[in-house]
């Protein structure tokens, strides 16, 4: 009895483990020795395994993502939502000789930063969200999202054989893929605009209601200056983007959103930058279970745009934060896929 009971337990064991192996193997654009992968592979087991310490059950088994840099391409140089402001307000014939000064100033900044490396002003964040509002305001959500998968489809800025809508990182998709099959719930809290993160994920299995990300105020078509809490809108009406920005979405605002609209602590949190460093923490600061943060460096100059040593110094930042380092040179075997070239 004792003997049958060993072979049934050591059975469970093998299938467990060989479980475990069948899902870390969808990690194949992985350098088999990445420090990262391992690490990201050994958190997994131990907190997926039943009986194990550090079981996470599966409705508490939250990760987050940042966007731009984590796992779509911070294209030569910058984001996606700042060449999409630089295209709407200096090349879009149906708008650039309607466009605020403001605006235009935001856009033309943006144009010297991607051409001659001039450095942005201070605070750029806010003064690109505020243009954006202003820039896309009056448009239907419908409206918008087909602008922007439009703008999507042009080739990528500095690259051949890709376009912005193909500009995935392709081993961080098999994160996602990874995490999914391990019950993982992943959420994708970026600093940009909420709906040009969903038209960009729509594509890679991104449920809507898991991206959270700046946002401007919306409106009924037919709502004029009412405040919402006064007006009905009809079943004939429909939402609109007005020119007042919310909230954009970076440092302790992630951490908000995050408790705002998940209501749960993640315990698993993927970023790039500074303005990840709060979602990171707001994962490690989870008490109730084993927890884990990644971030990401842009260390490979030869098939992406990088600034080897503020990649490496910023490596080291992240180390001593607590963070387990990514290196996109040293831990991936492509980072855009076959057929894609820096140019």
């Amino acid at each position: 009895m004792k003997n049958n009971l060993k072979n049934l337990m050591f059975i469970v064991l093998v299938m467990l483990a060989l479980s475990a192996c069948g899902k870390s193997d969808r990690l194949t654009l992985w350098n088999d020795d990445a420090p990262a992968k391992k690490a990201l592979i050994e958190y997994i087991n131990a907190v997926t395994a039943k009986g194990s310490s550090d079981f996470i059950p599966v409705e508490d088994r939250i990760a987050t993502f940042d966007m731009d840099g984590t796992f779509v391409g911070e294209l030569y140089p910058t984001y996606f939502e700042y060449n999409l402001l630089m295209y709407r307000v200096l090349e879009d014939e149906s708008y650039k000789e309607i466009a605020p000064d403001d605006v235009k100033q935001t856009a033309l900044e943006i144009r010297e930063f991607v051409t001659n490396g001039t450095k942005l002003p201070p605070h750029f964040d806010i003064k690109h969200g505020l243009a954006a509002a202003k820039a896309y305001a009056g448009m239907t959500l419908a409206e918008f999202d087909a602008y922007v998968k439009t703008f999507a489809a042009k080739d990528a800025y500095g690259f051949k054989g890709m376009t912005f809508a193909q500009s995935f990182y392709k081993p961080m998709l098999e994160v996602f893929d990874y995490l999914h099959a391990n019950g993982f719930t992943c959420y994708v809290v970026s600093g940009s605009d909420r709906f040009i993160c969903r038209a960009l994920t729509e594509t890679i299995g991104i449920a809507s209601n898991r991206v959270i990300g700046m946002d401007v105020k919306l409106k009924s078509n037919n709502q004029g200056s009412e405040e919402g809490v006064d007006y009905t809108m009809s079943k004939d009406e429909y939402l609109i983007r007005t020119d007042e920005l919310l909230i954009k979405n970076l440092k302790t605002n992630k951490v908000k959103q995050i408790a705002q609209e998940i209501g749960k602590k993640p315990v698993l949190a993927f970023g790039n930058s500074g303005g990840d460093c709060a979602m990171l923490n707001y994962a490690l600061g989870n008490a109730k279970y084993k927890t884990a943060a990644f971030m990401l460096i842009a260390d490979d100059d030869v098939r992406d745009y990088a600034n080897r040593d503020k990649a490496l110094a910023l490596g080291q930042q992240w180390r001593d934060n607590g963070y387990t380092v990514v290196s996109m040179r040293d831990d991936w075997k492509t980072i855009y896929g076959d057929g894609v070239e820096k140019q």
